[in-house]
């Protein structure tokens, strides 16, 4: 459908104001908002996370698009609601304590945002009880701890010791620059990703 390419188009361009428009326009057309976030939406996203992984695009293009999308959801949300669409699945995501880098944890829960999931960000440095609180509260399927210094992602293991003490079951995925996949199994972490186009596949694939 025209429409649907359309806004996928502009969102991959970052033209938050055309994607918002264009989204009036398809509603008008009766195109529900489900078909409208999965078709032009999603699928607009999943392009920009093939081309950055690619290295066809960068950090910037993805936030500008990210923005797009950001703008996308704020229309359809209250008609998702009201039509009962339920999120692919809940994450719940912060940088852990001590750490007050953000650009990485807001591509992830851009992507993440992007494949249907709903999103609690909660913000930087964050602690262990604050990831407790958050699980228990929103019953997450899963809960994504980021770090970007060496001395800050040590902090990933009580947290992760934290939450499996308490009895949650969520799936715990790490990332940041100095993680990688031998630190997430010392940690007994369930996923590691080293992008954020990774993480969000392999979400996917254990849900």
């Amino acid at each position: 459908m025209e429409i649907l390419q359309d806004i996928s188009t502009n969102l991959q361009a970052g033209k938050a104001d055309q994607v918002v428009e264009l989204i009036n326009v398809a509603l008008e057309q009766n195109i529900d908002a489900e078909t409208i976030l999965n078709q032009a939406m999603i699928a607009g996203m999943t392009i920009i996370g093939q081309k950055f992984k690619a290295g066809e695009i960068f950090i910037p293009e993805v936030l500008i698009a990210a923005r797009a999308m950001n703008r996308g959801i704020e229309r359809l949300e209250p008609l998702m609601v009201d039509s009962g669409v339920e999120p692919k699945g809940t994450l719940v995501i912060g940088t852990v304590k001590d750490d007050l880098h953000d650009i990485g944890k807001n591509l992830v829960t851009v992507m993440f945002k992007g494949a249907g999931f709903k999103i609690i960000d909660l913000g930087v440095n964050v602690s262990s009880e604050q990831f407790l609180a958050a699980a228990k509260e929103h019953n997450p399927d899963v809960i994504g701890l980021s770090a970007l210094l060496t001395t800050t992602m040590v902090n990933m293991e009580g947290i992760i010791q934290t939450l499996r003490d308490a009895g949650i079951t969520s799936k715990v995925i790490i990332g940041g620059a100095p993680v990688s996949q031998e630190f997430a199994d010392s940690v007994q972490a369930d996923l590691y990703a080293k992008s954020a186009v990774e993480g969000v596949e392999q979400v996917l694939e254990v849900l």
